[in-house]
């Protein structure tokens, strides 16, 4: 019997398409500032994803496994390169130098398919130190928390030095449950959960108690540019203009109500309307409704990722289904959180929804993964009793 892909992902995937491509268009045409060009170039890029979705979904994970550190090596060669290419083909783009400028193609942003590089080389890894067979020990433990940050940190900080932070986020937000179902210690997975946690509720406090100080000396070691992006999530009406993206988006979102204009009837002018706002498009045309049922098709969809997740044989793709679920729920999360004006404005898209081809891509080849891991688990016929149990309680095959 053929073994075919997830039906219900695929559906949601041309719900958010079709959703994607009707707000683009009305975002960027209705003030006439972009013409119809963002249109046609984003069913462009969803008809290559789903093409390359659908090839990821075909590859088996050993030939996965085979070409991580190829794609790595080759992924991060291009981050560092991109620090020394001309202006002529990596032209800076809102103070950024993310992207290398292809003649009658386009841009093309590394860092996004970092994402897919970074996912694979870290399960692989993890999968191979637990399938060594030593004695798990605290030493044993920090040393596959080093190896992770030996492949992971020193790329995440070029990309950090871009300047780039929401990229950098998403990174860490995929990471982070791939390090928790790895298996390590759960008392050296608190002491990593209570370190941050401290070190940010210091920062709360030292903000409300001690303005001052917080003011002159912890915010002035950020760079102009995301001191100028916490100002205007922090005082926004103090910094007008740092926050002026933020007050439009909230504008056109209020200004929907609850069953919204109607489409092509968005008359707020937000910068960026059809890349990382799109959501305020949506809920300005669409109102509360519109926006609701938006979450709801992201939750749906995260819910068949979970699902799938549950039900894989093997602790490699189980750690790759984790990595994908938190890298898109914070993304989603991160994204609405900021439109309206809950977090500070980081410059991260709006998955499957928002403009922009390498953020599109490497999604669709994330969600070609999740295909794959569905398609994997599928294929048995016969329960392997050789398993290994984990610090989730799942088991996995060896």
């Amino acid at each position: 019997m053929k073994i075919q892909m997830d039906r219900q992902i695929n559906i949601y995937l041309l719900l958010l398409a079709l959703i994607s491509c009707l707000f683009i268009y009305s975002s960027s045409t209705n003030f006439g500032q972009y013409g119809d060009a963002f249109i046609v170039k984003q069913i462009t890029f969803y008809c290559i994803g789903f093409v390359i979705m659908y090839a990821v979904s075909r590859l088996d994970f050993e030939q996965l496994k085979k070409i991580s550190w190829p794609f790595y090596g080759v992924i991060v060669f291009l981050l560092i390169a991109l620090i020394f290419a001309p202006e002529s083909i990596a032209r800076p783009i809102n103070e950024a130098k993310s992207w290398y400028h292809i003649k009658f193609i386009g841009t093309f942003q590394p860092s996004e398919f970092f994402k897919f590089a970074l996912l694979l080389v870290v399960a692989k890894l993890i999968e191979s130190h637990n399938k060594k067979g030593q004695v798990q020990t605290y030493f044993t433990d920090l040393w596959l928390l080093t190896k992770i940050a030996i492949i992971s940190i020193p790329p995440m900080l070029i990309v950090y030095k871009q300047p780039d932070t929401g990229m950098l986020m998403l990174y860490m937000a995929m990471l982070i449950p791939m390090i928790y179902f790895s298996g390590i210690k759960k008392q050296l997975l608190a002491v990593i959960t209570i370190i941050p946690t401290v070190l940010i509720s210091t920062i709360i406090i030292i903000y409300f108690w001690f303005n001052q100080f917080f003011t002159d000396k912890i915010l002035t070691s950020l760079s102009p540019h995301q001191i100028s992006r916490i100002n205007g999530w922090l005082h926004p009406f103090e910094y007008s203009d740092s926050a002026y993206q933020t007050k439009l988006g909230l504008l056109a979102i209020g200004s929907g109500l609850l069953s919204g204009k109607g489409y092509l009837q968005n008359n707020v002018y937000v910068p960026e309307k059809h890349t990382d706002f799109i959501f305020s498009t949506i809920a300005e045309e669409t109102g509360f409704i519109g926006a609701s049922i938006v979450i709801v098709l992201f939750f749906l969809l995260l819910y068949r990722m979970v699902f799938h997740a549950l039900h894989a044989k093997k602790q490699f793709t189980f750690l790759i289904a984790a990595g994908i679920i938190g890298l898109l729920t914070f993304q989603i999360f991160q994204n609405i959180g900021m439109t309206i004006g809950l977090l500070p404005v980081t410059g991260v898209t709006l998955p499957f929804l928002s403009y922009g081809g390498s953020s599109l891509l490497s999604n669709m080849m994330l969600i070609g993964l999740i295909h794959a891991i569905k398609m994997s688990y599928s294929g048995y016929m016969f329960k392997n009793t050789n398993e290994v149990e984990v610090q989730s309680g799942a088991k996995f095959s060896k």
